[in-house]
């Protein structure tokens, strides 16, 4: 069993299926508590969820869920296989009564550190987006 401030990562892959957003969220869910992190569970659970729904909204691939612990931050990203960088948030006083858009913004608003990288995995292109959220109080 791995000592409380030990780095660890967890990966799940998907299809590109709107049902793997609600696996994804569960499955963070567990990892979290079980690793003593129920604290985070809410907010890591929301931003996930924009995360994955995002990569399966705005591709046709494949997309996996990455979850990472190290020196006091837990690491949430989404891989796609889009090249395509995110197109950047929009501020909240801009936002419309439209659902589309918000995601982007949320994660600036709850992460403190956020962010993209082009990315290959397996042979594929794409790309790794992410947000950070403190472990420590």
């Amino acid at each position: 069993m791995p000592e409380n401030g030990d780095p660890w990562e967890y990966s799940l892959s998907i299809p590109n299926d709107p049902r793997a957003v609600p696996i994804c969220r569960r499955t963070l869910r567990l990892i979290l508590t079980m690793h003593g992190l129920i604290n985070l569970v809410d907010t890591a659970e929301l931003l996930a969820a924009e995360l994955i729904g995002n990569a399966v909204r705005h591709t046709k691939g494949p997309a996996v869920l990455r979850i990472r612990h190290s020196a006091g931050v837990l690491r949430v990203g989404a891989w796609d296989a889009d090249p395509e960088p995110p197109p950047p948030p929009t501020p909240f006083d801009e936002l419309t009564d439209t659902e589309d858009g918000r995601g982007l913004a949320l994660i600036r608003a709850c992460a403190d550190l956020w962010g993209w990288q082009p990315l290959s995995r397996n042979g594929s292109r794409g790309k790794y987006v992410w947000c950070d959220l403190p472990t420590a109080a």
